[in-house]
């Protein structure tokens, strides 16, 4: 997997400050997408262990909320085998803080058994994530005033509850 770029100290892309890995590859190719650029899975650079390694570190700090997943594509089949050795790790290290991913799949069309998009590890790497942002970028549902998300389609999804009943579940802490 290549990544494009590291935010860190993020205040854009979750609740609180954050660290945020934006992946390359995408084949959703949203209209109106802000990273276009992102889509070539060989865009950026490679995700190595030193750099899993310098993310990890820079989540240490009391004041670091999580990590934040976007893209690109986190949800590429290819891109969720080399991410979730790295999520298990962050959660092993760091069971306090939250992680976020944006994904343009639907959930519970996508990435659910059966889904387009679900593979061996879907699963389990569902299991690790906090909050899931996902649905595509609609440019006619485009909106500056909705919070963690680009258009009005997309849903802030708590995803641990939302495992645990069955029922996706928005968070609770979205301002609507």
């Amino acid at each position: 997997m290549n990544y494009c770029n590291i935010k860190y100290n993020d205040i854009a892309d979750g609740e609180g400050v954050r660290t945020t890995l934006f992946v390359s590859g995408c084949t959703n190719r949203c209209k109106g997408c802000f990273q276009p650029e992102t889509w070539d899975f060989s865009y950026g650079e490679p995700f190595t262990k030193d750099v899993e390694d310098k993310i990890i570190e820079s989540l240490s700090p009391y004041y670091i909320d999580g990590l934040t997943l976007l893209g690109g594509e986190p949800f590429e089949p290819s891109n969720q085998v080399a991410l979730l050795p790295f999520l298990k790790r962050v959660k092993e290290r760091y069971p306090e803080k939250n992680i976020w991913a944006f994904t343009g799949f639907v959930y519970d069309r996508d990435l659910t058994p059966g889904g387009r998009k679900h593979t061996h590890c879907t699963d389990e790497l569902l299991s690790l994530i906090d909050v899931l942002v996902d649905g595509p970028f609609i440019l006619e549902q485009k909106s500056l005033s909705l919070q963690f998300r680009g258009s009005a389609n997309q849903r802030v999804i708590d995803m641990q509850t939302t495992l645990s009943t069955g029922q996706v579940t928005i968070w609770d802490k979205l301002q609507r």
